[in-house]
């Protein structure tokens, strides 16, 4: 057999490319029937009994140059060969077994991976960002639902249970968002990238399939990063919770509500309750960061869908029919975000080691690093808009409430671009750990003009139907009047706010986490200072002129990076 190999390659070296391509043919058919190992014959593979390896017949071990094997690319036909190399005595040294010339450099050996797998398996960007951005719409939504639906039964029980709630949700969802972004962000990054890392080191060594010798069953993942944001996220959620938890009336004393306000029993016990679910918040939307890196929306879609099903369930059960009021109302809010996180974590463990065999292997600076930039990032987004709502509050209830109604239809319009941004995040991350630049392209320009054409019809419809959405939170003439005039900046930001997320999602992606951090904190500073000085002049107008201003600096931004 050997002898059979030999002078068959001795052919291939010294023939024309086309000569080649048919001693490749010759050389299967000589092994079929030169074998008693061999199990069967198909006209472009060789099928050994033993389990199997990926590698390229393209070298006679380190004797066939790189100039013919560039010469030749079109005409490489894969062969699966014997795992442990016993028949020809090849090891995982030997460049047969590796599938490269000796003395190729990691980039030339990247190149020709692009170059063999071009068109195989190869998924268009417009279907791949399609089936990963659908399901995240629909999770996207998921959350604004679930709090609509706790106001709606915790409104049944009266006003003051209302605001109490109301103000203690605004508290825990600035504390949750200004550390659970960024974890969530660095993570799905991070993920995707480690794992495109993976599958291209085990391409290179040959590797079909990471399989148990014995077992038709595929092994769990072996990735650091995610035990790395699950130990992170078990961290700052208990921080949180103990900060909620122990800091209840400070915070509340911070927003404005006294001691001898009427709500303020109410809202400290509901805020008191509700931290006790920061560990399982946190915990989960790393989860959910995770399973975007391994680009599966539908998992997460699954398991929240779930959860919030049980929150349905709980909260008239806790609420009403045991009688606990705005505490039962909290209880079945934890419960139901333990249920999710209990949800995800036994879906991800089915697909990774959870916790890794070495704590050595964890990437804490990693994290810490990209995670305190955008922990800036998200500051400086949350001091914009809460500057922007409280120059509005000056305006009078009146424009405050207009405020509301259009910042609260301009951010749950926003959550289609930011679905759009989260999927191209992930697939710009894994085909950029594997130097894919010209697929980081193809998702570029695919998802941009897809950002840009959302954009300009959510602007449309908006414009169209605006009076008629305003209508279903207030049928107050005055107020309606008012909420009308933010028509145009809600509606004609559309195209620019889509285009804005996108490019954070592509920044975040590269792990270009730096830029996004500083370019935002620059925005941040312009923009409120057109805040500080335009509403006193132009009423509700300035204020929405400034939010206006901060989406298109943000968009600026991103395209000159």
């Amino acid at each position: 057999m050997r002898t059979i190999q030999q002078g068959c390659f001795s052919e291939l070296r010294t023939g024309s490319c086309n000569e080649r391509a048919d001693m490749v043919t010759k050389l299967s058919s000589r092994c079929s029937h030169g074998s008693p190992n061999l199990m069967k014959h198909h006209k472009n593979r060789v099928y050994f009994n033993k389990r199997v390896n990926y590698s390229f017949l393209a070298t006679d071990h380190a004797k066939l140059s790189w100039s013919s094997l560039t010469e030749c690319r079109k005409y490489f036909i894969p062969v699966l060969c014997n795992q442990h190399g016993t028949e020809y005595n090849l090891d995982d040294s030997s460049p047969l077994m590796n599938g490269y010339p000796s003395g190729s450099s990691q980039k030339d050996k990247r190149k020709l991976v692009g170059v063999l797998t071009d068109g195989l398996h190869h998924t268009s960007a417009r279907n791949e960002l399609t089936k990963l951005a659908l399901p995240a719409i629909v999770g996207q939504a998921f959350d604004p639902v679930a709090q609509l639906l706790e106001t709606a039964f915790i409104g049944r029980l009266g006003p003051v249970e209302l605001a109490a709630a109301g103000v203690s949700v605004s508290i825990f969802n600035i504390i949750s968002k200004l550390f659970n972004v960024p974890l969530l962000s660095v993570t799905t990054s991070f993920v995707a990238e480690e794992i495109s890392k993976d599958a291209d080191k085990a391409s290179q060594k040959g590797y079909l399939a990471k399989k148990k010798p014995s077992q038709n069953i595929v092994e769990k993942l072996v990735l650091p990063s995610v035990s790395t944001a699950l130990l992170l996220a078990s961290i700052i959620g208990a921080v949180e919770a103990l900060a909620l938890f122990m800091g209840a009336g400070a915070f509340l004393n911070m927003m404005g509500i006294s001691r001898i306000s009427p709500m303020r029993r109410a809202a400290q016990q509901f805020l008191s309750l509700r931290a006790l679910g920061a560990p399982a918040v946190v915990v989960s939307l790393a989860i959910q960061g995770v399973f975007r890196g391994f680009k599966d929306t539908k998992t997460p879609l699954v398991c929240v869908g779930f959860g919030n099903l049980s929150s349905i369930i709980f909260l008239p059960l806790f609420a009403y029919s045991f009688g606990l009021g705005i505490t039962g109302a909290a209880i079945a809010t934890v419960a139901s975000q333990y249920i999710t996180t209990f949800l995800l974590i036994w879906s991800l463990s089915k697909r990774a080691i959870i916790l890794p065999p070495r704590i050595q292997e964890l990437q804490f600076g990693g994290y810490v690093k990209s995670g305190g930039l955008l922990l800036g990032r998200t500051l400086s987004v949350l001091i914009t808009m809460t500057l922007g709502t409280s120059m509005a509050a000056r305006l009078g209830p009146l424009a405050m409430a207009a405020h509301q109604i259009c910042l609260q239809i301009w951010l749950a319009v926003s959550l289609l671009s930011d679905a759009l941004a989260l999927s191209a995040q992930a697939l710009i991350a894994s085909s950029y750990a594997k130097f894919d630049y010209k697929r980081v392209k193809e998702i570029t320009h695919c998802v941009l003009k897809t950002g840009l054409l959302t954009g300009i019809a959510l602007a449309i419809i908006l414009f169209v139907s605006f009076g008629n959405i305003a209508e279903l939170f207030t049928k107050d003439v005055e107020l309606l009047n008012i909420v009308r005039t933010g028509v145009v900046f809600v509606s004609a930001s559309q195209p620019i706010n889509a285009l804005a997320f996108i490019f954070d999602g592509l920044h975040y992606g590269v792990s270009d986490f730096a830029y996004s951090a500083y370019s935002m904190m620059a925005v941040a500073v312009i923009s409120s200072a057109v805040l500080l000085y335009a509403p006193p002049r132009f009423a509700i107008n300035g204020v929405w002129c400034g939010l206006t201003l901060f989406m298109t600096l943000r968009m600026a931004a991103g395209f000159m990076r």
